[in-house]
């Protein structure tokens, strides 16, 4: 059983070989101004710091999430306590959705966020989409000048491929990746060997398939337009039914052991290696509060069997629509 009351005291984790130390469980920040419903700042707020308060040292915000305005929230949570936690920002993607991975547009990127976040570094700066226009060699020799001149620490791909990765590493260390994994998608499993071969750290987003596993999915036509659920192909008809009945079966077996069933899904994911950092999102204390206490439930080899027999391979539905479906390269 979970107490979910105590305070937590998070286990700390190295995200591979040349990434910093951080929190079992990060705080994935994108939630609070983009895709799922209208803003939340003064919750955010009052959220992020609670994350603090509880044990959380990894914060991940982007660009892109309004464009400003996230990178703010978390600034302004974060400013007391900017000295004891690992902040992240992204760049690599224009207001209308397509990608700009220039070095010029890096620098500028960067020099925003670090004046929307009023920070003098950040920890880590991941390029957030590949750009096919831009090699990567270019990108990464930026980042690499730009740790030279102390305004990033650590560099990150999200949603990159092998060949990709394997020649950013070449030219500077890339200490993480982050890309959605979750017990719904599992497809990134396949480059983990090359993950642990390099000594990258990586860094699931969406760890709870994007509010699905936290057993409160509705329908898709019963969320605003804003909310990115009222298009996911997981809460279309067909695939949603599925999923809620699989999430059923794992909401009773977390109930067996005394805990959510996002506890389990998290706890799943911590399963999976020492080098695995998940960064769920929450807008609610009580919520966050039940995500941390995930690191206290210890999963069996007959809990993963258990886990294992209900969703073998994954969830039901695609992750994106085709039109956006990220391409690894």
């Amino acid at each position: 059983m979970i107490d979910q009351r105590r305070e937590s005291i998070l286990p700390r984790r190295k995200l591979g070989r040349h990434g910093p130390e951080v929190s079992a469980i990060g705080y994935g920040a994108m939630g609070i101004t983009e895709h799922y419903g209208p803003d939340s700042t003064n919750d955010a707020v009052r959220t992020i710091r609670r994350a603090h308060e509880i044990g959380v040292t990894f914060f991940d915000t982007a660009e892109m999430y309004g464009w400003g305005h996230n990178e703010r929230v978390v600034g302004t949570a974060l400013a007391p306590v900017r000295d004891d936690v690992v902040i992240a920002t992204k760049f690599g993607w224009t207001r209308d959705y397509g990608y700009d991975s220039r070095p010029d547009h890096i620098r500028e990127v960067l020099d925003n966020s670090l004046r929307f976040l009023g920070v003098d570094h950040v920890d880590v700066l991941y390029q957030h989409r590949v750009d096919p226009e831009v090699p990567i060699e270019d990108v990464a020799g930026t980042v690499k000048d730009l740790i030279a001149a102390g305004k990033v620490r650590h560099f990150g791909l999200s949603e990159a491929g092998p060949e990709t990765i394997r020649r950013a590493h070449a030219v500077q260390s890339v200490a993480m990746l982050q890309t959605e994994y979750s017990l719904f998608e599992r497809d990134v499993e396949r480059l983990f060997p090359l993950l642990r071969e390099l000594g990258i750290g990586f860094v699931p987003y969406a760890p709870l398939g994007r509010g699905f596993l936290t057993g409160t999915a509705k329908p898709a036509d019963q969320y605003d337009a804003s909310d990115m659920r009222s298009f996911d192909p997981r809460w279309q008809p067909g695939a949603f039914e599925r999923n809620v009945e699989a999430v059923r079966r794992l909401k009773t077996f977390a109930h067996e052991r005394g805990a959510k069933v996002s506890q389990l899904a998290l706890a799943w994911l911590l399963a999976q290696g020492d080098d695995i950092v998940p960064i769920p999102g929450t807008r609610n204390i009580e919520r966050l509060e039940e995500n941390v206490g995930a690191v206290h439930l210890e999963l069996s080899d007959e809990d993963l069997r258990r886990i294992a027999e209900i969703l073998p391979t994954g969830g039901f539905g695609a992750r994106y629509p085709d039109a956006v479906m990220p391409e690894w390269t």
